[in-house]
């Protein structure tokens, strides 16, 4: 199919308990928040938002040719900063959107478009993407979610916990992954926007609560939310002190790579 339009839009919040002003951390003398929009932009976005609650975090992206939206401060998630900066904006209902975090400087491109192109071919009014467990450790870290798809490709579950649970193998030994496909969800999404602005007047949902991942709140409801496979890897975002010295050595190894291509 031909290649749909589509938005990027970044939320971008000052205030993170492990990295406090995390967005204008710098990566190679740049603020992580702008790597994450060139990363947009380089995905063939129409037009890259970031809905931020910080003066600052728009100054750093003056003449950078990304929109900004000054959102509440008072969000509880991403999703919600990003309906008020879908009311903001003034994005029509059809519109697709993809809710790029603020945290991820090397999202690959190809995953960013793959998101839009999942919103447009399935139908669904939000995708996503997910990516096979190879390690049993991942399989059965509750950090790691893993993602439950129906023949389709839809959603049929989310969960922290090893699903599907491989009986037989899992009675014999736990050590060893065993053979099937297993999949970890990456937490990018792309939605029509009507369906963003519905999910989030929606109130949180049991399963939601109970797993603590927000996008149960839309299975609960009954809604589709439409898997692929993401076409490259997604390295780690960054969280914490550690994962800014990482994302550093990363930016510095591919840096130095260019220079040398």
């Amino acid at each position: 199919m031909d290649k749909p339009r589509f938005i990027v839009a970044i939320p971008a919040r000052h205030a993170a308990s492990r990295l406090p002003g995390k967005p204008l951390r710098l990566i190679g003398g740049t603020p992580m928040v702008l790597h994450v929009a060139r990363r947009a932009l380089a995905a063939g976005a129409d037009a890259v938002w970031v809905a931020t609650d910080d003066a600052r975090i728009a100054e750093a992206l003056q003449g950078s040719g990304v929109h900004i939206a000054m959102t509440s401060p008072d969000h509880a998630s991403g999703t919600d900063r990003l309906a008020e900066c879908a009311a903001i904006a003034g994005w029509a209902d059809d519109a697709i959107v993809v809710n790029l975090q603020g945290d991820e400087p090397f999202a690959p491109a190809d995953g960013i478009a793959c998101v839009a192109r999942t919103v447009a071919a399935s139908g669904a009014g939000i995708a996503t993407l997910a990516t096979p467990i190879e390690a049993v450790e991942t399989l059965l870290d509750p950090n790691a979610v893993k993602v439950v798809r129906a023949a389709n490709g839809d959603a049929l579950y989310f969960s922290r916990a090893p699903v599907p649970w491989p009986r037989d193998a899992f009675a014999r030994d736990r050590a060893t992954m065993p053979a099937g496909q297993w999949l970890r969800h990456i937490g990018i999404y792309g939605y029509r926007v009507a369906a963003l602005r519905a999910f989030a007047a929606l109130p949180p949902g049991r399963l939601e609560q109970v797993e603590a991942l927000e996008q149960l709140r839309a299975l609960e409801a009954g809604w589709r939310i439409a898997v692929a496979l993401a076409p490259s890897p997604f390295p780690p975002g960054v969280d914490t002190p550690e994962d800014l010295a990482r994302a550093e050595r990363i930016f510095m190894e591919q840096a130095s790579g260019n220079d040398h291509g």
